[in-house]
């Protein structure tokens, strides 16, 4: 892979939503100005300046190692920035924020022990934005068996227990990191049509993923990272338009070894 830096075009990453998707205040879901992450020596996030409005699916798409993961927890207040800003809903992260968020991490986060129909009353408990009647007819429609302990649960299973309940949340930001990052192929397909039908209309999909063949039929909108940088923004429909290539096409291009 070339070791050239890139630069963020644009600077500002604003996408256009119908006025009828709109929140009455049209406040963006997340924003991000000079945002920059840094551990010890290592820059994971440079100078990020992203403006997200409501009513998108997006994709955060880059190879491994490109920022995506860092950008998420910054978002879902994880993580404090080394310099720059993020806001959630025009506030920095924090106690408020996360009653806007739902956050879908890159691996299991129940503990072993408990039970399916635990984690349904953990987030009842923790959520008052939780829907578990809509989140346990989605467990039971796969069969899952709401007194089956975690550890018993196949890591595709697993996976989908977590995303029943995050996209069970009327969150106005769902931030998913890798849903589909280890689960048959099959399985990535009812992730998918579960996120497509199940997120608030008024809030905003950010899927992390370098599975771009698979996911691209869902998305709205893209943003390409590479090495902390963001290296490109656009809309699906534009970057088809544009290129008369699919975004797979176009990211195997701009990240070709």
């Amino acid at each position: 892979m070339s070791t050239t830096p890139y630069q963020q075009v644009p600077d500002t990453f604003e996408l256009t939503i119908p006025p009828t998707t709109m929140t009455h205040t049209n406040i963006p879901v997340m924003q991000t100005m000079g945002l920059t992450k840094r551990f010890g020596v290592m820059t994971a996030l440079n100078n990020v300046n992203i403006t997200l409005s409501p009513g998108r699916i997006v994709g955060l798409l880059g190879p491994n190692g490109s920022g995506k993961t860092t950008l998420i927890k910054l978002a879902s207040g994880l993580l404090a920035p080394t310099e720059g800003q993020i806001l959630i809903h025009g506030m920095a992260p924090s106690p408020e924020t996360k009653k806007l968020v739902s956050y879908l991490p890159d691996r299991p986060y129940f503990d072993n022990w408990m039970k399916v129909k635990n984690c349904l009353a953990l987030f009842a408990d923790f959520y008052m934005d939780f829907d578990k009647v809509k989140a346990t007819e989605m467990l039971k429609a796969l069969g899952i068996n709401l007194n089956a302990t975690f550890k018993t649960l196949s890591k595709g299973t697993q996976e989908k227990v977590q995303l029943a309940l995050v996209m069970s949340r009327k969150a106005q930001l769902y931030l998913l990191d890798e849903p589909i990052g280890g689960v048959d192929p099959a399985a990535r397909d009812y992730i998918l049509e579960t996120i497509i039908r199940n997120y608030n209309e008024n809030g905003t999909v950010l899927i992390s993923t370098h599975l771009i063949y698979d996911i691209e039929q869902v998305l709205d909108d893209v943003i390409f990272l590479w090495g902390g940088f963001v290296e490109r923004v656009a809309s699906v429909d534009q970057m088809r338009e544009q290129t008369g290539k699919s975004v797979n096409e176009v990211f195997r291009e701009v990240f070709r070894c």
